[in-house]
Formats: C-alpha cells, structure tokens, sequence
C-alpha cells in the first residue's frame, strides 16, 4: 500500500476542489450575518498560512488563539497546522493566572486574539514569557502598548493564496488544548495531524455524528475547548455548511440562529442545552430543522431529552470523552434490534454514555485492577486507548498516574451492561461516600432536574462526622412553578427509586449555579464555599 500522511491539508484541500461554493457564516456583534464560501476561505487560509513566517512562526512554533467560534478562527484551526507550526487554542474563560500559565507552558511565540479581549489580552501579557508578537483579528490594530502587534486582515493580504502547504508528517503535532483545571494547573494535551484526522472519520460515521456535506453545523461548543469537539475538522473535511454564533452567545442566539439559518445539527454543553430549553419554553422558535442535537461535558438529564424530543421532534445525542480524548471516546448507538422502541425507551439508552466508537478500546476496572461485570451493579473506573487517545501531558512529569501501559485512566466510575454499554455513575472524585457506601451524585443530579420546579441541580458530599460524606444538593428553581419545598423533593426523588440514606440532606436553592470556563457545573467551587451556604 503507498505511504499517505494522514494530515490536515488533506481536509481543507477537499472542499476547496469539490465543495468551492458551499457557504460558511458568522453572527456579527450588531447581529447582522458574515458570509463568504470554502472558495474564499481555502485561499485565506493558504494567505494566512504563507504569512506566519513574516512573524516569525517556523515549524513547530506554537501559535495561541483567544477567541470565539467565528469563521476567522476556523481559518486558524487549519493555517496554523497546515503550515507545519502548532495550534494552541487558549481557554478565553480562564484566570489571568491559568491562562498565562497555559500559553507560558506551551511556550507559545505568537497570539491570536479577538479583538473584544483586547483587555483581556493587556491584563495577562505582563505574565507571558515566549510570546513575541500579537495579532489582533480585525482589519485594524488599535490603540495599545502591546507590542509588536499586527491587524489580522493586513497579514491576509500579504499572503500568498497560491501557497503550497509543506507535507507535514502525519505524526507532527497539530494542535493542543489544556484541561479545566479541576485540581491543580490545566494540563496540555498535543494532538497529531494523524489523531485529529482518524477523529474526524469518526464523527462522519452514522454510529457517532454523521457529520456530511448535507449539514448545516452550528458549533456552541467553544472552538477553544477540545477543537469544539474536533467538529470544525470532520465539518470543513466534509464540505458541511458551518453557522458560527461568534462572540459572547446566549442560549436566545443560539435558538435564533438554529430557526434563521436552518442548523441541522448542534452541539455544546448541556447547561446549554437546559438554557436553550428554558428560553424556547418562553419564546417560541421554529427549530425543527435541527436533525439532532449533541449535548455533553455531564450527562444529559432524561427530562430535557423527552423536551426537545416531545417539542420539537429531535433527539439529544450523548457521547463521552474529555480533553485527553480529543474528545470522543464512546457514543450512543441505537442498535438495529432497537431502531422500534418507543420514544421514552430509546431516551433511556439516549442517557447512558454508549459504546466506544469504532478505533477506541475501553475496560472498566475495580479496584483491584480487574475488569467489572457487564451486570449494570458492578463500578470500576473507566480506561481508554485508541490512535487519538493522549498517552502523556505536555511536559508533566505526573503524566505516568493518568496513562498507564498506553491506557487513559480517567477518573471516571461507570457501571456496564450487557449489551456493553456504559453508564457513568460519577467523577471518582464527586462520588460521596456515605457510612461506606456510594452515593452517585449524577443520579440524583438527573432526578432531581426531572421535577417540574427544578431547572438546574448539582450534588456535592459534605464532610460528616459519624457517615464521612453526606450529600448537599444546590438547585436552580422554574421561575413559573412554584418553589417545592424539601419534602416534596424527597418525595420526588423517592418516587423516582432513590433510596432513603441516598437523600440530600439539605435543598439549597440559588439564583444561579457556578459553571466552570466550559460550561459545566462548578462543584470544586461549591465544595470550597459550602460554609457560606450552610
């Protein structure tokens, strides 16, 4: 068989030659839609990747990114890499302390920034070591002392959009992105052009996304966390339609564009999701264009899944994976001898975590190191490996307790069932131990939101003297319902099959809950202030 590198020119170069007038959009500040096709954006992304050199960005350099999902980041997303340099899409959300830390330790030469994070931007540049020169994406630089500094649309139309992209092994690195920092600093993670392409194959496949020409992608999941869920390649690769919701979206953009441009497809975190639900239980849109939305980072509760399936006759899809795995590792398959279920028993496949996708091997392991029952009691902790799975963390030297003989062991506790399937019960770390038993806080998260007062829940363990841990469920209520008190709560939750020593020993209810810079919700914080709400 002939050598072919599996790298990320061959994806950009597809739709340049055979999907040249498909269209690709962006939601502007004032609302109003930028439009161009893959014609337009195949030759900037060939200027952009001539022009890197003109800031001194070789192979292997690595170049930072801060900013949204915009049409403007998915020409980095392939210039960058294509040229032979290395894309680090820096987390917008973090603190000034984390994100220098992230863009120091990558070692990062050149940052690309939007221009709304201009003081942002200002704020942490005193902390960077390597960076050494910025660049503003718009068509003018404006007033700042950082420097040097270049307007994103002058380095374009420098370039050359004839350039010829180097053969870049396919083992090169691509591209990194660092974990959310649940415990200590944010971790790297490199990708090669050989792990992002075969990810990409992957969301094509019917079994995963199904990503194809034919899609109109509306991408909520952010582009600086895990690639956007490595959909703007697989998307690009495809030809597909892409509609980005540029800066700083609420769930109302989100719903508004999905009805406006007729999205087929979106993806993002399920505070979205619930966000979304909320807003459209207000404001009634026309979403039915959407084929499916996939919703992650937790487990998606039964309830928002029967909404949408219900109100506007799309299924939520679920996956897991994380940083580490680029992201997908598993993905719900509805198998062939369950294609005529009812709907309520297909979301009760819908809400487990699936199978790992094709090119990913997974086991579960007890504590003993031995591999659990697929009986759906047992739990062990859930290790994965495959071609995109990380094998190490950039330049940490604790890499060797996170990946052990080639596998991820990643800190979540599942069950399994026959058919295989996982079901995650939590974080080992969110686990709550009570008078020696487990206690699965996403268990009672997801029953919880399934109460008609009950918009957003998380659960956490707080210390307890004679049971060790005890849980504490902080809540978000339905401004429309009135607030249920604590015991039409347990007995929601016992009616649900909850059991007794199972519940909260405390309902606090808050006019918000903490996320983290991902979306998802914030128990590190919660656990850290409990005094403050006790």
């Amino acid at each position: 068989m002939s050598e072919y590198n599996l790298n990320l020119k061959r994806l950009i170069e597809r739709p340049e030659r055979y999907f040249p007038r498909n269209e690709l959009c962006t939601r502007l500040e004032d609302g109003s839609m930028f439009r161009y096709t893959y014609r337009e954006m195949t030759a900037r992304t060939r200027r952009l990747a001539s022009a890197l050199s003109t800031i001194g960005i070789g192979t292997l350099d690595k170049v930072a990114t801060l900013s949204w999902n915009t049409h403007q980041h998915l020409e980095l997303y392939f210039a960058v890499p294509c040229s032979g340099a290395v894309l680090h899409t820096a987390n917008l959300r973090l603190s000034d302390e984390h994100l220098a830390y992230t863009i120091n330790h990558a070692a990062d030469k050149a940052l690309f920034f939007s221009p709304d994070l201009l003081a942002q931007v200002e704020s942490v540049a005193p902390l960077l070591k390597t960076v050494k020169h910025y660049v503003v994406i718009g068509d003018r630089v404006p007033e700042t002392k950082l420097s040097p500094i270049s307007a994103y649309e002058d380095l374009i139309a420098a370039g050359d959009p004839d350039f010829v992209y180097p053969e870049v092994d396919e083992r090169a690195p691509a591209s990194m992105c660092f974990t959310s920092a649940t415990t200590g600093n944010p971790k790297g993670v490199v990708y090669s052009h050989r792990a992002l392409y075969l990810h990409s194959q992957v969301l094509c496949n019917v079994d995963c996304c199904a990503v194809s020409e034919r899609d109109a992608l509306l991408p909520i999941a952010p582009m600086f966390h895990v690639n956007s869920w490595g959909v703007p390649f697989a998307g690009t690769w495809m030809g597909s339609r892409f509609i980005f919701p540029g800066q700083r979206p609420h769930a109302g953009d989100i719903v508004k564009l999905i009805a406006q441009e007729k999205a087929t497809f979106a993806f993002g975190a399920v505070t979205v999701g619930i966000d979304m639900m909320n807003f459209l239980e207000h404001e009634k849109h026309d979403v039915s264009s959407l084929r499916a939305m996939m919703l992650g980072g937790s487990a998606t509760p039964a309830a928002v899944m029967h909404y949408f399936e219900k109100h506007h006759g799309f299924p939520i899809y679920t996956a897991w994976g994380s940083t580490e795995c680029a992201p997908i590792a598993t993905a719900v398959c509805i198998k062939r001898d369950q294609q005529d279920l009812p709907a309520d028993q297909k979301i009760a496949i819908r809400v487990r975590q699936g199978v790992p996708v094709a090119g990913v091997e997974m086991k579960v392991l007890d504590d003993d190191g031995k591999q659990i029952p697929w009986d759906d009691r047992a739990i062990g902790e859930v290790y994965v490996r495959g071609p995109w799975i990380a094998t190490t963390y950039l330049n940490e030297p604790r890499s060797k307790e996170s990946f052990i003989d080639g596998w991820w062991k990643s800190g979540d506790i599942a069950s399994v069932n026959d058919d295989g399937v996982i079901k995650l019960v939590d974080r080992a770390k969110d686990l709550i131990k009570s008078g020696g038993e487990w206690i699965s806080s996403v268990d009672l998260e997801n029953t919880l939101m399934a109460h008609a007062g009950v918009r957003e829940a998380t659960v956490v363990g707080q210390p307890h003297e004679k049971w060790i841990e005890r849980p504490i469920a902080f809540l978000v209520g339905d401004p429309k319902v009135p607030r249920p008190n604590d015991e039409a709560l347990r007995e929601h939750l016992a009616e649900h099959g909850i059991a007794k020593w199972w519940m909260p020993d405390r309902f606090i209810f808050l006019d918000a809950l903490p996320k983290t810079g991902v979306g998802k919700f914030d128990k590190k914080y919660l656990r850290q202030h409990l005094d403050q709400y006790l």
